[in-house]
């Protein structure tokens, strides 16, 4: 690779560019759990699996999978919380040949239909909590496009329900994590629990796929129509599970706060299958609670600590923060979002630690960017990543812009997807070509400086970023346009202290609903999709203003909006 600025703020100890394993993700694990079979692999509420006992349940649960009919590159529904649970399942179906479809388990069944029907789903896992809305979806789908299967685990199928202590869920989470729920009715189909389909001795399928064989379909929305699966085989999280643990000095030693979600494509590349192929140990969080994980980086002696800047503010704005030992921390970082200057200052002057802020999408694997360990700058998205080339360029004519002025992002490396499932067109749109090279558009808005760090200034693409979720306001119209009050709605973004950004709706009432009011509203949006898409605030109004083509100018509400909050 061509010399580049940030090259001279290259770590001297890594090379620019890595070979890619030709083995599959799989592979990582069964390593890992013959070269440390007794070391513990997982920790949940007190309780503890070994690397030995993990690839055990791996290798039965793929035994279970393949008996119930799946095949190589079928696509299998992975709709859970962070637990050990999430973790064995998505290496299972990849033991099986198949692939992985993360699922935010926050969707509802409105939203949870799509990731059914789009990708050819007939197998799901999932937890007790969340199977009646999976089967709800799955029900009120056409006979040929239901699930065949469920495979349902209850949270205390891996820790000890009368755990005390310091590892011990809060009283809040008591009841939601103790509860065992029964079996939902899966029309067409049938529910299994995840206890039957472990002791069901099924022995898995020969292991056959490659490193061009597909592993993972995470699925990413847009500015238009439903979400998009990206199809990312298992060379390009390949790439970056192991320059992430070259770029983040990592061991076998390293002891991994798994709290970020492991549905989303950062928790399963840079959390999980780093995690897994250093032989490190995941200490789990099924959701974020600031003192679990003041505890829990105390007691674990918590090594690297992946997050969202949210979740860092929180725990410093505890009344026992002082109580907590962060001394263990070697590395701490994350992005979704730019951490306040204020707060990476109190973390480098109380702790010494330099939040490693970095950048990527769903179609990238995670990082594409990343700030050196021993150079990082402040709100900044970092370097281009190991193997990997990012320029700034003219969104219009693509010419390459002079350095500290704005243009888009583009990248290229191994770890770009190989497109998006079902959906030539929006593929040939999302890439360029550039230097003889292909190059993925990011629409992301940015500059770089004459040190060959990157910035994000704006964004081409229409999304809210609120608390590192993002929020597509195309998707969220299209769910509130099934509302029988709702005529027309544009979604925008307001600003929020605490989440940077939260969602806000400006409706248009049917004539016969107009003692609709905005609660009516905020709590059927409630019901009908994610929590993080619901509209803090429904705004009523006459018209929507539109383009002579009758477009909505919802560029023209976010300006209103920005003038008010000034």
């Amino acid at each position: 690779m061509d010399d580049r600025p940030h090259h001279k703020f290259w770590p001297q100890r890594l090379p620019r560019s890595i070979t890619v394993p030709a083995t599959s993700l799989w592979h990582n694990l069964k390593t890992s759990a013959e070269r440390y079979p007794d070391k513990t692999a997982i920790v949940f509420f007190g309780s503890e699996i070994s690397f030995r006992e993990f690839a055990a349940q791996v290798e039965r649960l793929a035994g279970a999978l393949h008996a119930l009919g799946v095949k190589r590159g079928d696509r299998v529904i992975l709709d859970m919380q962070n637990c050990p649970q999430l973790v064995i399942a998505h290496f299972a179906i990849l033991r099986a040949n198949a692939v992985v479809v993360p699922v935010n388990p926050m969707n509802r069944a409105e939203e949870l239909k799509h990731y059914i029907v789009d990708p050819d789903a007939r197998v799901a896992i999932t937890t007790g909590d969340l199977a009646p809305e999976l089967a709800r979806a799955s029900n009120a789908l056409d006979p040929a496009n239901r699930l065949a299967h469920i495979i349902v685990s209850q949270f205390t199928d891996a820790f000890d329900a009368q755990v005390t202590g310091d590892e011990a869920p809060p009283p809040a989470w008591r009841d939601w994590l103790l509860a065992r729920h029964p079996l939902p009715e899966l029309q067409g189909g049938a529910a299994m629990t995840w206890t039957d389909a472990m002791n069901a001795g099924h022995p898995p399928p020969e292991h056959v796929a490659g490193a061009n064989d597909m592993a993972l379909l995470p699925y990413t929305s847009g500015t238009t129509g439903l979400p998009k699966g990206c199809i990312h085989n298992h060379s390009s999280l390949m790439h970056n599970t192991f320059a992430g643990q070259l770029w983040g000095q990592g061991s076998c030693e390293t002891v991994s706060l798994a709290v970020v979600p492991m549905f989303h494509i950062t928790g399963i590349v840079s959390l999980m299958h780093t995690t897994v192929l250093m032989g490190g140990t995941l200490v789990i969080m099924p959701r974020w609670d600031r003192d679990v994980a003041g505890r829990l980086i105390s007691r674990r002696k918590v090594t690297n600590w992946t997050n969202i800047p949210t979740m860092v503010i929180d725990l410093m704005g505890s009344p026992s923060f002082a109580n907590y030992d962060l001394s263990s921390l070697a590395y701490i970082g994350g992005g979704g979002a730019a951490m306040p200057q204020a707060v990476a200052q109190r973390l480098l002057e109380q702790f010494g630690l330099k939040y490693q802020e970095g950048y990527g999408l769903t179609e990238t694997a995670a990082p594409t960017h990343t700030n050196p360990l021993d150079n990082p700058k402040q709100q900044c998205l970092g370097v281009p990543f190991i193997s990997t080339d990012a320029r700034v360029v003219d969104p219009q004519t693509l010419q390459e812009m002079p350095v500290g002025e704005t243009g888009e992002i583009i990248v290229h490396g191994p770890e770009v997807f190989q497109g998006y499932w079902k959906q030539p067109a929006a593929t040939a749109a999302a890439f360029v070509e550039f230097d003889g090279r292909r190059f993925f558009r990011t629409g992301d808005m940015g500059r770089m400086d004459e040190d060959g760090y990157f910035f994000m200034t704006d964004r081409l693409k229409r999304m809210i970023n609120a608390s590192g979720f993002k929020v597509w306001p195309a998707e969220v119209e299209l769910l509130m346009f099934r509302h029988p009050a709702i005529q027309e709605a544009c979604v925008i973004g307001i600003q929020d202290a605490y989440r940077g950004e939260s969602v806000k709706a400006v409706v248009v009432l049917r004539p016969t609903h107009q003692d609709t009011t905005a609660q009516q509203i905020i709590d059927w949006c409630r019901e009908n999709m994610a929590a993080y898409k619901v509209p803090r605030v429904v705004q009523f109004a006459d018209a929507l203003p539109k383009s002579g083509s009758g477009k909505v100018m919802w560029r023209r509400l976010q300006e209103i909006e920005k003038e008010a909050s000034v």
